[in-house]
């Protein structure tokens, strides 16, 4: 009568994995889909959504991912493809590599940071590829 399919994880895009205060992971996370931690990781983050340290939350470790809002502590290196959001509560040292940043006032930023502009492949009608910048 009724059944149930196993859901893609594109529709699990837009939903967000919820890590709350109070809990410490010790080892690595790799998501599809967006991620919260309030908690503390003490290891390594790598995902293809968007990642939130909210206030209480803190990372040792690194991250890679496509956007990030942070609001909490973060020590290592930190990979964000498109858009990193420093709140002004946040405190951030190590690597910072991102395609754009804004920092609100108040912000601790001790890293040394890197904006690297989005290349894209184009495939030509020739058949060769040529890279186009976007801004």
């Amino acid at each position: 009568m009724f059944s149930r399919k196993a859901k893609p994880y594109t529709e699990l895009l837009g939903k967000t994995n919820r890590i709350v205060e109070g809990t410490v992971i010790k080892g690595d996370i790799v998501s599809k889909a967006d991620f919260r931690l309030d908690g503390e990781l003490i290891g390594n983050f790598q995902s293809t959504g968007k990642l939130v340290i909210g206030p209480a939350g803190s990372v040792i470790g690194d991250i890679n991912c496509k956007n990030a809002d942070i609001e909490g502590k973060f020590e290592g290196i930190i990979q964000v493809t498109e858009i990193l959001n420093v709140k002004s509560k946040a405190s951030i040292s190590g690597e910072v590599t991102v395609g754009k940043l804004s920092v609100e006032p108040g912000a601790a930023f001790s890293a040394s940071c890197v904006m690297k502009i989005n290349e894209t492949k184009l495939l030509l009608t020739d058949g060769t590829e040529t890279q186009q910048k976007n801004q």
